[in-house]
């Protein structure tokens, strides 16, 4: 028999998360029937979304949600040789017994070399929403100028870089002198940290005198208000995230965008990345493709420990890390 150990959510957040939120729990596995394969976790994601979707998709007591990068440590299901490795939305768990519904295989041709821990960022969920919010929503052209928040993050970091291949001028916020300079590193155009710059307004016209034709939206609240006014007509908003306001325990009002959104002719759309999901394998195997040839790179903040799961949770929504936030086994 084989012991899981499961992360559980005791008491809804209340504000920002605390220790006490969280429970570390214990359970005996059965033995895999025949169709099912037992799972041991090698890399897990945390995530801003885990933020707001554990209040209406999680009670309290139930394990936290999430995705990891499993190893197929015992099979009774051809489709998932002992050996090979899934993608799986298994949740805060050591250990699983599945049957193999909902698993994604991780992509036969995967590069040796390159960290399966990538297939929970750059090319897994993060990239893809990066990639379909550029091409699908925002659509956007050679030429334009775009903005992006929490450009340091896991989706920002790669929002920024393939704007940069499509021959965009990209001004990315973030918010430490280190983020800063990794964006820097990275290709971005012009880069600050909202934190110190003495007028937001001010840094987003001197980054970019004429405007924004596109705004690639993660972080939502004042920031938003702002960046709005410097949209130029007919400019367009993909609304990724708001995670100024995920620990808010009284919602934030106002001002409201609209007349802003009438005179400029905006548009402004909020989309998640399972829209596109039957183009999920030829969008990773393209995000696959630019990281080999080094048009896109990758950079991850790992905890080490199962054990650390709450705290690596608390530590990206307090924007400790820089690029995509992992927990390594």
């Amino acid at each position: 028999m084989v012991q899981a150990k499961t992360w559980i959510l005791t008491k809804h957040f209340d504000g920002f998360p605390k220790d006490s939120n969280f429970e570390l729990k214990v359970e005996e596995l059965p033995e895999p029937k025949d169709g099912e394969v037992l799972l041991e976790a090698v890399f897990l994601s945390v995530d801003p979304y885990m933020r707001v979707f554990s209040r209406f998709s999680m009670n309290e007591g139930n394990m936290m949600i999430g995705t990891q990068v499993a190893r197929v440590i015992q099979s009774k299901n051809p489709a998932f040789p002992v050996g090979s490795h899934v993608v799986a939305r298994s949740g805060w768990r050591t250990h699983t017994v599945c049957d193999g519904t909902g698993l994604t295989p991780i992509m036969a041709d995967w590069p040796q070399g390159v960290s399966l821990s990538l297939a929970l960022g750059t090319i897994g969920m993060p990239g893809l929403t990066a990639l379909y919010g550029i091409e699908e929503v925002l659509g956007l052209q050679k030429g334009e100028t775009l903005l992006v928040n929490a450009a340091a993050g896991a989706v920002g970091s790669v929002v920024g870089q393939i704007a940069k291949l499509k021959g965009c001028k990209v001004v990315g916020s973030a918010g430490s002198d280190a983020k800063v300079a990794f964006l820097k590193k990275l290709g971005f155009d012009e880069a600050f940290n909202y934190k110190t710059v003495g007028s937001l307004e001010e840094a987003l016209k001197k980054a970019s005198p004429d405007g924004y034709d596109c705004f690639f939206e993660n972080v939502g609240g004042s920031f938003s208000d702002v960046a709005l006014q410097q949209m130029k007509n007919f400019g367009r908003i993909a609304v990724c995230g708001s995670i100024s306001g995920y620990n808010d325990t009284t919602p934030q009002t106002g001002p409201y965008p609209h007349l802003t959104m009438i005179v400029k002719q905006l548009k402004m759309e909020g989309f998640m990345q399972t829209r596109w999901e039957h183009k999920h394998p030829e969008s990773l195997k393209r995000l696959m493709g630019w990281l080999k040839e080094g048009k896109l790179q990758s950079r991850e903040h790992v905890t080490k420990g199962f054990e650390n799961m709450p705290a690596a949770f608390m530590g990206l929504l307090r924007g400790e890390n820089i690029g995509k936030a992992i927990v390594a086994v």
